[in-house]
């Protein structure tokens, strides 16, 4: 296992943003080929982002997650992104660098170049789908110097993710994400700007959500659908905001967030990523 923790380019502040100095980081998770049984293999690789709001980063959805898909045949990082106070899109940015260092090392790391999924819980969720949608645009080149090809990931997974800025929305995520400038808000309402470029995603999320609405990922699969994006949804019946794995392993010690019935999403998730 090569497990360690990389400090992350931050380019991008040579054009002045980001004045707080966060240090965006990738904790690996990478199982090594072995000659008795997995010589010449390449694994799926995901870059989880946790949850937090934008205001921090969840470790419930952090190493749980990264060691439950190693345990399901992938290869794993953690990707810890600048949180508020910071400027927009400071944390778009962390990501586009740890998409950008995952490709440079993929042959060291046995992965397979074309099943590099970029997952997120909750806040999270908002990045990696807005990562989705911006990664082939202005947005990066404003910023950054990298060719499309090296920012491109071939999946989104999307747990429990904050989407829209309307109606339905967690506001203090956007508060956090924006510095309560409103004016971005339009901008960084996700179901209103897909396109082609979204690849394929997988997203699940609870109908009893007190805190992110299910409305969420039920206005960002119908967006969607009507690009043409293959997704596959599920919407569980029961169980409350943050689940993360579903499992004792990543409940508090009230037990309410265990959710048997939820429990099951990596499984799915696995087959899933078989079909991209």
């Amino acid at each position: 296992m090569i497990h360690q923790v990389i400090n992350l380019p931050v380019h991008y502040r040579e054009k002045g943003i980001n004045n707080n100095f966060y240090q965006p980081t990738l904790t690996t998770y990478i199982m090594q080929n072995c000659a008795e049984y997995s010589e010449g293999r390449k694994r799926p690789l995901v870059i989880v982002c946790p949850g937090g709001a934008y205001f921090f980063k969840s470790e419930r959805e952090a190493e749980p997650i990264a060691l439950k898909l190693n345990s399901l045949g992938f290869q794993a990082v953690v990707l810890r992104y600048s949180t508020a106070p910071m400027e927009y899109p400071t944390s778009f940015l962390d990501t586009c660098e740890a998409v950008k260092y995952v490709r440079d090392h993929a042959t060291d790391w046995a992965v397979d170049p074309d099943k590099i999924i970029l997952a997120g819980f909750s806040a999270g969720g908002h990045l990696a789908a807005h990562y989705g949608i911006y990664w082939n645009t202005s947005l990066v080149r404003k910023f950054l110097d990298y060719k499309p090809e090296d920012l491109k990931v071939n999946g989104l997974l999307l747990c429990y993710p904050v989407i829209t800025s309307g109606e339905k929305a967690h506001r203090y995520s956007f508060e956090m994400l924006t510095n309560k400038d409103d004016t971005l808000l339009d901008e960084v309402s996700l179901e209103k700007h897909v396109n082609e470029n979204v690849p394929p995603v997988f997203m699940w999320h609870t109908y009893e959500d007190p805190d992110v609405p299910v409305e969420n990922s039920l206005m960002f699969a119908t967006a969607l659908k009507e690009k043409n994006i293959p997704l596959e949804l599920h919407i569980f019946a029961h169980g409350g905001h943050g689940l993360s794995l579903a499992t004792a392993e990543t409940s508090r010690d009230d037990g309410l967030m265990i959710q048997e019935s939820c429990a099951i999403w990596p499984e799915l998730f696995a087959k899933w990523v078989k079909t991209l």
